[in-house]
């Protein structure tokens, strides 16, 4: 949760590229020119240059029209690199591999960005019936279980200064009033794990804990099960394994980030 300093001026072109680029990354469908430069108030001709310069260096593709534009391969080495240059990912893939193999859920490895979550790391669940997610996918921290994890490593006025007003309403179940939150994140705080009840996506139930390499956390780990697969003494088992699993690479601490 830091900010630019203030005497920071950003470069106008680099900050229109990555404009772009991102926007095509959390709107992944085809887009027209006219539509990118209405979204990201960018003058046609200026876009126009930019977009083929991108699409000529493969961040960039366009349909067999040449007319709509969608991201190209080449994003995906960035993405790719970024993950593999990661050894905290890596660290926790056995972490993953075993919550995965107990219970036959989705398991996520998330991080906190801002006001939202990403998901660096996952494993699918063995259901037919199970949770969509993607890694590089993007939600809006307050209304998921890692993201509320990772919320609470922060004090109050960090958690203000880093959501969005008013709260966004993902379902009928997300949080949107900041005093609630705020007496769910003390909740999360004294329990030691988070908990997402419908809050993200309808029907899905999420548990999380912070992984306990860094102060304050960056890092959260979930299993998500669907509400009808849900019963007491299942929800007991995964918070046990979550402190036995994650929390207890506390004790670990030293050793594995020296």
């Amino acid at each position: 949760m830091s900010t630019a300093p203030d005497d920071f001026q950003p470069v106008k072109s680099a900050g229109r590229t990555l404009d772009l680029l991102e926007l095509l990354a959390d709107h992944p469908q085809p887009w027209a020119l006219g539509d990118l430069a209405r979204t990201l108030g960018i003058p046609k001709s200026s876009l126009h240059g930019l977009l083929r310069t991108l699409t000529s260096r493969g961040w960039v593709r366009t349909d067999e029209t040449g007319t709509r534009f969608r991201l190209g391969l080449r994003a995906l080495r960035v993405g790719a690199a970024y993950l593999d240059g990661d050894d905290l990912v890596g660290l926790l893939s056995g972490v993953l591999d075993e919550l995965s193999r107990r219970f036959g859920e989705a398991v996520h490895l998330g991080r906190l960005d801002g006001d939202q979550v990403v998901y660096l790391a996952k494993r699918e669940s063995v259901h037919r019936l199970r949770l969509y997610s993607a890694i590089g996918r993007r939600l809006p921290a307050h209304a998921t279980a890692l993201g509320k994890a990772l919320l609470a490593e922060h004090p109050e006025h960090e958690v203000d200064h880093a959501l969005p007003s008013p709260l966004p309403r993902l379902t009928p179940h997300t949080i949107t009033d900041r005093e609630d939150l705020h007496v769910t994140l003390a909740a999360v705080r004294a329990a030691g794990h988070a908990v997402d009840r419908e809050e993200n996506t309808e029907g899905i139930t999420c548990f999380a804990m912070a992984v306990p390499l860094a102060s304050p956390a960056v890092d959260a780990v979930s299993v998500s099960v669907p509400v009808s697969r849900l019963r007491p003494d299942l929800e007991a088992a995964i918070v046990a394994a979550l402190r036995e699993l994650v929390g207890g690479l506390a004790q670990a601490r030293s050793m594995l980030i020296a």
